[in-house]
């Protein structure tokens, strides 16, 4: 099924030039887009402070898993094991297609600020879906590679909000610094 749903996507890579430019420019520049709020969200006041700063934790750990997953799993890309229309940039061959950061990333931002900010994050969160979608696109992951990455991203975020009473303290702190200098 994985292939099937991979194949139906991704058959279209290559065909529409003006399409693939949108994919490719979206799946490049979507994460400076959250970037941007982010920054936004950070100058407005201190409420905005903390989940700019909670999606900040959220972020770097979802990192760090992705990067401890890809240490101990290797799962080929799409285009080691098959013919596909493949779109630059072009990844490594040695890097695994599972997890995608790209969609990581994008579920991590999304869900974080979707705690605080429904309408933002659900916003946030379509950007996500067509982050995953565009990988596909691509050529560069299996539609399970970005399932898995949108859980992982969305868990990551679920279990720091869970856990804030341990990051509220620094959270506080930070901001605390940063109003002082």
């Amino acid at each position: 099924m994985d292939y099937r749903i991979f194949k139906r996507i991704n058959e279209y890579a290559g065909r529409y030039q003006l399409l693939d430019t949108l994919v490719i420019n979206f799946s490049q520049k979507v994460r400076f887009l959250f970037l941007f709020i982010l920054i936004f969200m950070w100058f407005r006041n201190n409420s905005q402070k903390k989940i700019t700063l909670f999606t900040i934790i959220s972020i770097g750990l979802s990192l760090v898993l992705n990067k401890l997953i890809k240490l101990f799993y290797f799962k080929p890309r799409p285009f080691l094991n098959l013919w596909v229309h493949l779109l630059p940039p072009f990844p490594s061959k040695k890097s695994s297609s599972f997890p995608s950061k790209h969609t990581t990333l994008a579920f991590t931002a999304a869900t974080s600020v979707f705690f605080y900010k429904r309408f933002l994050g659900s916003m946030m969160y379509l950007a996500a879906i067509l982050t995953g979608f565009s990988r596909i696109w691509m050529g560069q992951h299996y539609p399970l590679d970005i399932l898995g990455s949108s859980i992982l991203g969305s868990l990551t975020s679920i279990v720091v909000k869970m856990t804030g009473w341990i990051w509220n303290p620094i959270i506080e702190r930070v901001i605390k610094d940063t109003a002082k200098g």
